[in-house]
């Protein structure tokens, strides 16, 4: 199962994977040193963003850890990382402004983010269970739970497939803001903006990645029935 040729399918997944994070890592440090010529911070920028777009109950918190921003729905809450909470370099702007994004997009009841939020649960339940139910059923020749495990893999796909519009669109309100309001000017709106384009390409590797193994999945049951 493991070691067929097929395998070469997840080693391409995992080989654009690595691509995309190491791009996203690259370009990050190198904007990392360039600053705002305004001089102001990622939090205080952040918090700009939602003034204007008349968010007043989301809280702005400083979270451990480099990259690990995101903005929580439920508590309503943004964390932005310690490389991106006290900088001020357009690097760390455009990621406080796209995690803004997500916010305006909670603020404004975006659909694409209320399906995300809708699917996590199937998509947490995929991640969980797919595939000790795969190898349960191979070890036990049960084709039945394969295909539960396939099916239940599906979800964590469809969960990554529904997060692309979600994350491309927060990434143009980001810069659409930092436009507008003139927080990043010139070759500074250039710099997030790559920033954030390499960020985007790590959810369309993650997809690429589960649909080679889905496809992997699909051939090594389809061999398996044949051979049965």
């Amino acid at each position: 199962m493991f070691w067929d040729s097929t395998y070469l399918l997840v080693l391409i997944g995992v080989v654009i994977s690595a691509l995309a994070s190491a791009n996203v890592s690259r370009t990050f440090q190198k904007y990392s040193g360039t600053f705002s010529s305004r001089g102001i911070t990622a939090e205080a920028c952040a918090a700009a963003i939602l003034r204007s777009a008349g968010i007043t109950d989301v809280r702005i918190d400083r979270i451990s850890g480099s990259l690990t921003d995101h903005y929580s729905p439920k508590e309503k809450i943004l964390r932005l990382s310690d490389s991106v909470y006290g900088s001020s370099s357009v690097a760390a702007i455009g990621v406080a402004a796209h995690e803004c994004g997500h916010a305006i997009q909670h603020h404004v009841g975006y659909a694409p983010l209320k399906l995300r939020s809708f699917s996590v649960p199937l998509a947490n339940i995929g991640s969980k269970l797919s595939w000790p139910l795969i190898l349960l059923g191979i070890v036990l020749g049960y084709a039945g739970l394969t295909e539960i495990g396939i099916l239940l893999f599906s979800f964590v796909l469809l969960f990554q497939i529904i997060t692309l519009p979600v994350e491309f669109n927060a990434s143009r309100r980001a810069m659409s803001i930092l436009n507008q309001q003139g927080i990043l000017v010139g070759l500074e709106q250039d710099g997030a903006g790559r920033v954030l384009r390499a960020a985007a390409m790590t959810y369309v590797a993650a997809v690429v990645s589960s649909l080679l193994q889905l496809l992997r999945l699909l051939l090594l049951t389809r061999g398996h029935r044949r051979r049965s």
